[in-house]
């Protein structure tokens, strides 16, 4: 489904699932948490976070040995998965697809099971699957976006707008959003990408922004110190990694967002704004990491970070916003699903709701 081309109810804001159960299933990847609660969320479900943690030899083998450990009791009294089976599952991380294929088999078909990534084998291994576009998979069951799904709608950017703390009041405008990666299996942020990095925030800064800057649990400290230190005249906030981070206050309030490539999520969270954005990309690279930016340079969000950038400059584009849209076509999918089947269904293998 085209993002321009969303149905209005994806833009409204609508849950609509809302009060029906389900779970969560995640490796505690704070990625995968993320995605998965943000279509859950999206959906209106009360959910329960199922974490995964199989061991060594059976995560290297899922998912192509669809099997769960045997110690893990899957199904009867006492597991971490065991009835009441919910009437949806969302799961997100490569050692998940075991217990979700294990989990269509257990409640016989009753559970409406998500997968949020590509399997990398057969896709038939949950009634619907979600995959980036850049990732070029298309079937029956496949779903796909620009982005990725997180758990900030526009509307709550906008309430965080309305009460900005005092530190941030006081800086100048325009404000530069400054979220920093790091390095990972595609890209290397090595000496020669850092200086590129300085040099473009520098300008900025001579240029007249001011910096709320935040790093994530990959930042290197070579690369928050050259961004720091590239800043060190401009009016700022940094975060240095103690108490929350306020990561999403800092994009609510963003004029404009430079954010580091190496990392398609906070690329993607820097894009639900609908302010301009800027992408530094550092040293590597991989073509489906090419495609995902081109993609998005093209649906007029992004930008390539130069140091010729005017931090007053404004455009304006429609935010990206995946997580209604995936939500959305879970329940149509599963209304569908239930109409077909509501005949055929046996007491004993309707999804029972949990008590409180």
């Amino acid at each position: 489904m085209s993002p321009d081309l969303e149905p209005l109810e994806v833009v409204t804001g609508l849950a609509p699932m809302a009060g029906r159960f389900g779970w969560i299933v995640t490796d505690g990847h704070l990625g995968a948490r993320a995605k998965t609660a943000g279509v859950a969320r999206a959906l209106g479900l009360e959910f329960e976070h199922k974490e995964v943690s199989p061991r060594l030899q059976w995560g290297k083998r899922a998912p192509w040995v669809p099997a769960v450990e045997p110690w893990e009791r899957f199904g009867r009294q006492g597991s971490a998965f065991s009835p009441p089976w919910p009437e949806v599952a969302i799961a997100a991380g490569r050692r998940t697809i075991p217990y979700l294929t294990a989990l269509r088999r257990a409640s016989e078909g009753a559970t409406f099971t998500v997968l949020l990534q590509h399997p990398r084998t057969s896709l038939d291994v949950a009634d619907l699957i979600w995959c980036p576009t850049h990732d070029k998979v298309e079937a029956a069951n496949v779903i796909s976006t620009l982005t990725t799904p997180h758990v900030m709608r526009p509307h709550q950017l906008a309430a965080l707008r309305q009460s900005p703390s005092h530190d941030i009041e006081t800086l100048r405008r325009p404000l530069a959003t400054v979220l920093l990666g790091g390095s990972n299996a595609a890209f290397k942020f090595d000496g020669a990408a850092l200086k590129r990095l300085g040099d473009c925030l520098r300008a900025l800064a001579e240029a007249g922004a001011s910096f709320l800057m935040t790093s994530s649990q990959r930042t290197p400290s070579a690369l928050l110190r050259a961004a720091t230190e590239a800043t060190r005249g401009a009016e700022r906030i940094v975060w240095a990694n103690t108490g929350a981070n306020p990561y999403w206050t800092f994009l609510a309030l963003a004029d404009l967002v430079i954010v580091t490539g190496d990392s398609v999520n906070m690329t993607s969270e820097a894009c639900v704004t609908g302010k301009p954005v800027y992408v530094f990309e550092p040293v590597g690279g991989t073509a489906k990491l090419t495609r995902f930016h081109s993609l998005l340079r093209d649906y007029g969000a992004t930008r390539p970070l130069t140091p010729h950038v005017d931090p007053a400059e404004r455009w304006a584009y429609r935010p990206l916003d995946a997580a209604p849209i995936i939500a959305a076509e879970i329940a149509r999918r599963f209304r569908a699903l239930q109409v077909r089947s509501a005949p055929e269904l046996s007491s004993a293998s309707l999804v029972s709701r949990p008590r409180a």
